[in-house]
C-alpha cells in the first residue's frame, strides 16, 4: 500500500485486513489486501492516493489534544470557517440552538455535507447537521474531503464533505473521564464514557457510552461581555451600550418628558408624582450583559452501537444505532418593555397605581426579575441497516451493498421571561382599592377576580423598582405569575433513505484495473417547526413566529469510473483518470445532472500531482421553501447615520431621511452609539417557496511530495476554487440598505417587500427580508500540510502543520448587470489560519504542544482612535470612502503531558490557550452576541483526562 506519497494526516489510520498466504516458489508470505473506499470516491481500491485533497484525524490524534467534542475537533481545521450558530450567541432561537454545526471554507455549514460511516446525518428544517450529536469515545478517525463532492453523495457536499468513521470490531472495554474548568472558575466540563465490544467468528457488537456537561459561562465574568464597548482585559469600557429600558421604571408625561422614581433607601410610594425626579442617563440605565450568558450550557446523553453479522461467506449484515438527547441553556436579561411600541398597554388614567391621574402614562421598564431564559431540547433517533456482500466475475472482485437509512430529530424549546401582552393591558388597567385593601383590576361596580387563572386579573405598577416588594411591583410572584406565559416551539426533522451500490473491476488495462461504481438513492426529508399559539399571534413579547412544515423527496442515480493509463514508466509511474456523474430527480424543482473529473500523476515515485474539476448543487432546504414569517430585532448598521453611516448626508440619504439623521436604538437618548446596533423595532424574515437550486463549480490542484533524503518527511500544497451560482441568499438588513444607498442598486430601496421609513423621522418603521435567488459567491485559496516524524534517543517527534491561505472570498448578492460585486473579507473571515502541532513520545510518556493561529480581520470604524483605514475604499462602494479599522492576528497555544501508566491506563493533564490570550474586541460582534469574535477561546481551560482500558 502507497502511503509513503501520503502526508501523516492524509495516510489514513486504516488497519486493513489481509489474508497470509505461503509462496510456493519463495517461501515468503504474500499478503492481499482489502479493497478500501475512501471519502471522495466509491470505488473501492487498495491505494489510498485519490485525486482529492483527504485529511485524516485518526483516533490518537483526538486523544492528544484538549478538544472533548467532535465539534471542537473539527472546528480547529484550518480549512474551517466561523461556526454557524456560535454559543456566545444568546438571543439565537429556533430549533438549531445547542447544535454544532461545521462550515468548510466559509460557505455557510449547510454547504458542508456530513456523513457517519459514508452515509448522511440528519438535518434540520434549515439543512444544519449537529456532529456534536456523535460520541467521541466511538470516533475511530474523521476523514475531511476538501473538495465539492455532489457527484458522488448528492446535494449539499458544495464545499466538502466530513465522514465521522466509528469503532468497529472492538474488543474488550475502556473507560474515559474528562475534567475541564477556566481559570476563572467557571464553564466547568465533563464528559463520562464507555466503551465495550466482542468480536467472535462470525459478527462483532459495540458499544458506546457518553455523558457530557458543559456549565453556562455569564457574561458579566468577561470584560469582553461585561459591557458592549470594552477596550481591553482591564481598562474602562468606552461610553455607550447601555440600555435606557431598565428595571427602574421609566414614565413619560404629556409633554415627553422621562421620569424616575427617587431611589433612596425609602420606601418610596410610586403612585405618588411627588417622589419622581427627571431620569437621569447615568443612574438610571442598565447594563443587560450583566445578567445574561457569554456561553450557553449543553448537557449531552449519547448511544451508539454498532454491529455486524456474517449470514454467509460472502454476505454480511451491519448495523449502526444511534441515540443522542440533547439539553441547552442561554439566558438573557428580562425584555425591555416599551408601552409605546404595543396597542393598549400603557397604563390607564383609571389605574390604581397611575402617579399622573386623569392621564395614559407611557411606561419603559425591563422585566429584569425574570430573565429571559431559552432551554433547547433534542432527540435524535438514527437506524441504518446494510447487507454487504462480495463476489468474483473471472479474477475481477465486485463488492455490493443495500440498505435503508431512517434519522429523527424531535425538539421542544421552552422559553421564559416575555410577557403576555393581554396580560399586561389587563395588569396596568383601570384598578381599584378593594374593601381589604388591595389594589384589584376593574372598578367598585364591576370588579375582575383577584389571580392569573382565566378571568382572573393582578394589577402591576410597572414604577417600582427592581427588588421592591409590595406596592404591586414586579418582584411580587402573584404579579410574575400573571403576567408571564413560557413560549413553546417542537420541532421535528425526518430523513429517510433507501440505497443500493455496487464497485468492483471491469477489465484490465496494462496499467491496472479498470475500476466502476454504480448506485441508486431514494430519499425522503420532511420537517416541521411549530410555535405555539403565542408566538403565532404576536400577544407575547417573544419573536413572532410562523409555522414551518413541508418535505420533498427525490431519486438519484450515479456512476463513477477510475482509469489506470499508465504505469512503471518514466516520468509517469502511475497516471490516473477519474470520471463520475450524477443524475438527481427532484419532486420540488426537476432534475439536475452533475459531473465530475479527477486526476493523479506520479512523475517520479516521490512526487504526486493531482487535480479535480466537479459540479456542484444544493437543493433548498424545507425552511427555504416553507418557513414560517417570523420576527426579529435584528443588529444591523444604517448607511445614512449621519455618526457612522457609510453615506451619511449623500444625495441618495437625503432624498429619504432628513439632514442631521441618526439611527434609532433603545439606548438612553435613543440613538445607536454605533453600527451593528439592535433596532427597537422588529423586522420580518421569511421563506421562498419559488426558489431553486443552487449550482457550484469546483477545482482543485496540487502536489504531494514525499523526498527520499528525508524519511518521515511528507508535504502537499493544493489550489483550490469554489463559486457558487443561483446562490439562495440570506438576506439581511445591513446588506439591504448598503445595496440602495451604498451601492446604488435601486430594487433594493424603500418599497413593500423591501422596508420603509417614517417620511418625518427618517426611521425604518418596517423591513421585510428572506431567502432569494441571486447572484454568485467565489472563494479561492491554498492548503499547505507538512508533516514530519523523526526517532531520535531522547524519543520521538512529530510535526504537523496545516495552513489555509484565502486568496479571495467574493459575494455577489443580485443578479443586476454591471452591480459590483463586494469582498467578504469582515467578521469571520480569516485570510490566514494555520495549526500546529509538536509531539513527543518516550516510553510511558508523551507531550504534545499546539499552536493555532488566525490572521488579522477589518471592521468598522466605531471610534476615531481606532479607525486604522481611515481612507479606505473600494470597488463596491461606488468610490466612497468606507472608514474601516484593521485588528491584529491572534495565536492561541495549547499543552498536553500524558503518562502511561502500568495498569493499562493513560493519565493525561493540559491546557488550551495556555497564556490565557484575549483578542482585541471585535465591536461588530462576528458570529457572536457580544463585541469579540464567537470563535475564540474564553479564557485558558485547564483539563484532566483519564482513561482505563480493561
Amino acid at each position: 500500500m502507497r502511503v509513503g506519497l501520503l502526508p501523516a494526516s492524509i495516510a489514513l489510520a486504516l488497519t486493513p485486513v489481509v489474508a497470509a498466504a505461503q509462496d510456493a516458489d519463495t517461501g515468503a508470505e504474500a499478503t492481499t489486501l482489502d479493497r478500501i473506499e475512501v471519502t471522495g470516491s466509491r470505488i473501492r481500491q487498495v491505494d489510498l492516493e485519490t485525486a482529492a485533497p483527504v485529511l485524516s484525524i485518526s483516533r490518537q490524534d483526538i486523544e492528544q489534544q484538549g478538544f472533548n467534542s467532535v465539534a471542537d475537533i473539527l472546528q480547529n481545521i484550518s480549512a474551517v470557517g466561523s461556526p454557524a450558530i456560535s454559543r456566545t450567541s444568546p438571543l439565537s432561537s429556533g430549533e438549531a440552538v445547542g447544535g454544532q454545526y461545521i462550515d468548510l471554507r466559509n460557505l455557510g455549514a449547510n454547504r458542508t455535507l456530513i456523513l457517519v460511516n459514508g452515509k448522511r446525518l440528519g438535518i434540520t428544517n434549515d439543512g444544519l447537521q449537529d456532529v456534536a450529536s456523535i460520541p467521541t469515545a466511538m470516533v475511530e478517525r474523521i476523514e475531511v474531503l476538501k473538495d465539492g463532492a455532489s457527484t458522488i453523495y448528492g446535494s449539499d457536499a458544495i464545499a466538502g464533505v466530513i465522514n465521522i468513521i466509528t469503532r468497529k470490531n472492538f474488543e474488550g472495554a475502556e473507560a474515559n473521564a474528562y475534567i475541564s474548568q477556566y481559570d476563572q472558575g467557571d464553564g466547568e466540563r465533563q464528559q463520562y464514557s464507555f466503551v465495550v465490544g466482542q468480536t467472535g467468528d462470525r459478527g462483532s457488537v459495540t458499544l458506546g457510552v457518553e455523558y457530557t456537561k458543559e456549565d453556562p459561562v455569564w457574561a458579566r465574568d468577561r470584560w469582553f461581555s461585561r459591557n458592549r464597548f470594552p477596550t481591553g482585559e482591564k481598562s474602562d469600557p468606552r461610553p455607550g451600550g447601555l440600555s435606557s429600558i431598565s428595571q427602574y421604571g421609566t414614565l413619560y408625561d404629556a409633554a415627553g418628558n422621562a421620569w424616575t422614581l427617587i431611589r433612596d433607601g425609602q420606601d418610596r410610594d410610586a403612585s405618588d408624582f411627588s417622589n419622581y425626579r427627571p431620569y437621569d442617563p447615568a443612574l438610571d440605565s442598565t447594563n443587560p450583559s450583566l445578567a445574561s450568558t457569554v456561553y450557553s450550557g449543553i448537557e449531552r446523553k449519547s448511544v451508539f452501537a454498532n454491529a455486524s453479522f456474517d449470514i454467509s461467506e460472502n454476505v454480511r449484515f451491519e448495523s449502526d444505532v444511534l441515540f443522542t438527547d440533547r439539553d441547552s441553556f442561554a439566558q438573557n436579561a428580562g425584555y425591555p418593555l416599551r408601552s409605546n411600541a404595543f396597542d393598549g398597554i400603557t397604563m390607564s388614567a383609571d389605574s390604581v397605581y397611575n402617579p399622573l391621574p386623569g392621564q395614559e402614562v407611557t411606561y419603559w421598564r425591563r422585566g429584569w426579575e425574570v430573565p429571559r431564559e431559552v432551554r433547547n431540547s433534542l432527540t435524535t433517533y438514527r437506524f441504518t441497516g446494510s447487507l454487504i456482500g462480495a463476489f468474483e466475475i473471472g479474477d475481477k472482485f465486485w463488492d455490493w451493498d443495500a440498505g435503508y437509512l431512517y434519522n429523527q430529530n424531535k425538539g421542544t424549546q421552552i422559553s421564559t421571561g416575555n410577557f403576555s401582552l393581554s396580560a399586561v393591558g389587563a395588569a396596568v388597567g383601570p384598578s381599584f382599592i378593594n374593601g381589604q385593601g388591595v389594589a384589584q383590576c376593574g372598578t367598585a361596580a364591576n370588579p375582575i377576580p383577584l389571580g392569573f387563572g382565566p378571568g382572573a386579573c393582578t394589577p402591576w405598577n410597572p414604577l417600582v423598582p427592581d427588588g421592591v416588594t409590595g406596592q404591586g411591583g414586579l418582584a411580587d410572584q402573584a404579579v410574575q405569575d400573571f403576567l408571564y406565559l413560557p413560549g413553546q416551539a417542537l420541532s421535528e426533522t425526518t430523513t429517510k433513505s433507501y440505497f443500493a451500490n455496487l464497485s468492483g473491476s471491469l477489465f484490465s488495462l496494462p496499467a491496472g484495473d479498470v475500476g466502476l461504481a454504480v448506485g441508486v438513492e431514494h430519499r425522503e426529508e420532511s420537517g416541521y417547526f411549530s410555535p405555539d399559539a403565542l408566538a403565532q399571534t404576536g400577544t407575547s413579547t417573544d419573536l413572532a413566529a410562523g409555522p414551518t412544515g413541508g418535505g420533498y423527496k427525490l431519486d438519484e442515480v450515479f456512476a463513477e469510473l477510475l482509469v489506470p493509463v499508465l504505469a512503471d514508466m518514466p516520468f509517469a509511474q502511475e497516471l490516473n483518470l477519474s470520471l463520475a456523474s450524477r443524475y438527481s430527480d427532484y419532486d420540488t424543482f426537476g432534475d439536475t445532472i452533475n459531473s465530475k473529473f479527477g486526476f493523479t500523476w506520479k512523475p517520479i515515485d516521490s512526487v504526486l500531482v493531482r487535480g479535480t474539476w466537479s459540479e456542484g448543487f444544493r437543493a433548498p432546504t424545507v425552511a427555504d421553501l416553507y418557513g414560517g414569517i417570523s420576527q426579529s430585532f435584528e443588529y444591523y448598521t444604517d448607511p445614512c447615520d449621519t455618526s457612522f453611516g457609510s453615506v451619511g448626508g449623500s444625495a441618495a440619504c437625503l432624498a429619504d431621511v432628513p439632514a442631521g439623521y441618526r439611527q434609532p436604538a433603545s439606548d438612553p437618548d435613543g440613538l445607536a452609539d454605533g453600527p451593528g446596533t439592535q433596532t427597537p423595532t422588529p423586522f420580518l424574515s421569511g421563506s421562498n417557496p419559488n426558489l431553486s437550486p443552487e449550482t457550484s463549480e469546483s477545482k482543485t490542484l496540487g502536489v504531494v511530495w514525499s523526498p527520499g533524503f528525508a524519511e518521515g518527511l511528507n508535504m502537499s500544497l493544493d489550489w483550490w476554487n469554489i463559486r457558487i451560482d443561483n446562490t439562495i441568499v440570506a438576506d439581511d438588513p445591513t446588506t439591504m440598505l448598503d445595496d440602495c444607498y451604498v451601492r446604488g442598486i435601486t430594487s433594493r430601496c424603500q418599497g413593500p417587500n423591501t422596508f420603509t421609513r417614517d417620511p418625518i423621522t427618517g426611521e425604518i418603521t418596517s423591513l421585510s427580508f428572506g431567502g432569494r435567488n441571486a447572484g454568485f459567491q467565489e472563494t479561492e485559496g491554498y492548503d499547505f500540510d507538512l508533516n514530519y516524524k523523526m526517532d531520535t534517543s531522547y524519543g520521538r517527534f512529530g510535526l504537523a502543520w496545516m495552513t489555509t491561505y484565502v486568496s479571495k472570498n467574493e459575494l455577489k448578492v443580485d443578479n443586476l448587470e454591471g452591480a459590483p460585486s463586494q469582498q467578504n473579507g469582515f467578521g469571520g473571515n480569516f485570510r490566514v489560519r494555520s495549526n500546529a502541532s509538536i509531539n513527543w513520545q518516550m516510553g510511558d510518556w508523551s507531550a504534545t504542544w499546539g499552536m493555532r493561529y488566525y490572521s488579522g480581520v477589518k471592521e468598522s470604524c466605531y471610534f476615531d482612535d481606532r479607525c486604522s483605514l481611515p481612507n479606505y475604499s473600494a470597488p463596491e462602494t461606488q468610490g466612497n470612502i468606507t472608514p474601516l479599522n484593521e485588528l491584529g492576528s491572534n495565536t492561541f497555544h495549547d499543552l498536553q503531558v500524558s503518562w502511561s501508566a502500568p495498569w493499562n491506563a493513560t493519565v493525561a493533564v493540559g491546557a488550551n490557550n495556555v497564556f490565557d490570550h484575549y483578542a482585541a474586541p471585535n465591536y461588530d460582534q462576528p458570529n457572536s452576541g457580544y463585541s469579540y469574535y464567537g470563535g475564540f477561546d474564553i479564557g485558558r481551560m485547564l483539563y484532566l483526562k483519564y482513561q482505563q482500558r480493561f
